[in-house]
């Protein structure tokens, strides 16, 4: 037994599994005012969404006894609901299919859930229905087994709503974090993403978001020069401790020089500091030359700033 598993981590998921469970009644002998218990219910369905298919499949799907599912089956077959025939790939098996009558049985059974789900969803505001749906998808992304690795499970998108205070808040904690940067970095971020926010244009300047499993671990952002028409900045590159390692920095910073390759820039320049020794070297990597450097004290430290370039010709 883990003893490192807090028993009040237990406890709460003990509790809301007794919550959950009688908020969508699943404990009442007939689901949904149909005549099928909860796992008679699943067996239904499966049937329905996978037709014509071997019990065996449906019992791994599940995870019941076979002897508890074949007297389950026995009952729907008792019933009239499904049919038997041999397998077209294996003659000494047989797989099922539902009746006419079973499908009847079915499409009433998935319409009283619809409609019992959607009058739960209905009494919560959009934020609390969000919430919900979130939650959920994190929760069963945790429990279930991860086939791919963390870095093929990497996705990059473009921004969306509250993706930009993310950003700056990351930005913020993260140089304080690690080095130790005061508040006028987070002013300084927040600056450049409010101004992005506001007056980007979306066919020439774009900002993306990395998400490992849906949650965020990084971004970047790419706008137009404002002394120079054809070459692009790219800013703000952020990637979240947790996914270092996995390749994300150079996706992200890909993604731009793809961008402004499309978009008709020339070249693309950026500004850095010289302690930022995992994000020189991707910038190095990607065919950035140094052309610049600065010293200078901001954000509580003395630095070196440095302006970075390559041609995108």
């Amino acid at each position: 037994m883990a003893t490192d598993i807090e028993t009040a981590e237990v406890d709460a998921i003990r509790a809301f599994n007794r919550f959950y469970t009688r908020r969508i009644g699943v404990l009442h002998e007939d689901l949904l005012g149909s005549r099928f218990p909860l796992t008679q219910a699943r067996v239904l369905f499966e049937l329905a969404q996978r037709e014509p298919v071997a019990a065996r499949d449906i019992g791994d799907t599940l995870g019941l006894d076979p002897g508890y599912l074949s007297r389950i089956l026995q009952t729907f077959a008792d019933a009239g609901l499904i049919e038997k025939t041999r397998s077209e790939l294996d003659a000494r098996s047989f797989v099922l299919t539902l009746s006419a009558k079973g499908r009847e049985a079915f499409a009433l059974l998935d319409r009283s859930s619809h409609e019992a789900t959607a009058a739960m969803l209905a009494a919560l505001s959009p934020l609390e229905r969000d919430r919900l749906l979130r939650a959920i998808a994190e929760a069963e992304l945790a429990l279930s087994p991860q086939t791919l690795p963390a870095a093929q499970r990497v996705r990059i998108r473009t921004h969306r709503i509250g993706d930009i205070g993310w950003a700056i808040e990351r930005h913020g904690r993260l140089y304080a974090d690690e080095y130790g940067w005061n508040g006028d970095f987070e002013a300084l971020v927040a600056g450049l993403f409010a101004r992005f926010a506001a007056t980007h244009d979306p066919e020439r300047e774009r900002c993306w978001i990395a998400e490992l499993d849906g949650e965020r671990i990084g971004c970047v952002f790419v706008v137009r020069n404002k002394d120079d028409a054809d070459t692009a900045q790219l800013r703000c590159l952020l990637v979240d401790p947790r996914a270092r390692g996995l390749g994300v920095g150079r996706s992200l910073v890909r993604t731009c020089i793809e961008f402004a390759r499309a978009a008709g820039y020339r070249r693309m320049l950026l500004w850095t500091n010289d302690l930022l020794t995992s994000a020189r070297r991707i910038y190095e990597d990607f065919g950035f030359k140094l052309i610049e450097e600065e010293r200078h004290h901001s954000f509580g430290h003395d630095l070196v700033g440095q302006v970075w370039t390559r041609e995108l010709d």
